[in-house]
């Protein structure tokens, strides 16, 4: 059955029917409420409708709650916590996204996979949240404690080791 469900929810979602995914997955997690996958397609349908269509109707609390049942469910699904914490992120969240990219680092380091890409993804985003929360004060304290973070993360994307190792690359 769910085979099935998740075909049609991949067909919707192809098409751009984030609504109509979203209803395909909200019929998964009636059949089988365990199956974080219902949970997690679910909330992924709903963020594409809120970021993509401009969906204002969509509960931003309830994807972060789908998200959240997905991420118990599936605790060491590291796609899951990078969409979730893309999500956190998206919503100006920066406390929450944070904790959320630190985690998908230590998990990713634990089941050594590449991570990379989206660390540094996701500093260029985090420095544009933080600029806009901060009109573009880079002195403001909420500036100078994230973009220290942006930056290990834009390291760390890079493929370097450590800040002290681009250091030393710089200073030489």
């Amino acid at each position: 059955m769910s085979d099935e469900i998740m075909l049609q929810a991949a067909q919707a979602m192809s098409a751009g029917d984030f609504q109509a995914a979203m209803a395909v997955f909200e019929t998964l997690i009636d059949a089988e409420p365990e199956n974080s996958a219902g949970h997690y397609g679910w909330a992924e349908s709903a963020f594409m409708e809120l970021s993509e269509n401009m969906n204002d109707d969509v509960n931003a609390g309830l994807i972060r709650k789908r998200y959240k049942d997905a991420m118990k469910l599936d605790p060491d699904n590291l796609e899951i916590v990078a969409s979730f914490a893309s999500f956190c992120l998206d919503c100006n969240r920066v406390p929450a996204a944070v904790k959320e990219y630190t985690r998908l680092q230590e998990m990713a380091d634990a089941q050594e996979v590449d991570v990379n890409d989206m660390l540094y993804e996701a500093a260029r985003q985090l420095v544009e949240v933080v600029e806009m929360q901060t009109d573009g004060d880079r002195n403001h304290p909420l500036a100078q404690k994230y973009l220290k973070t942006a930056v290990e993360w834009a390291v760390t994307g890079l493929g370097f080791v450590s800040i002290g190792t681009v250091i030393e690359l710089l200073s030489e």
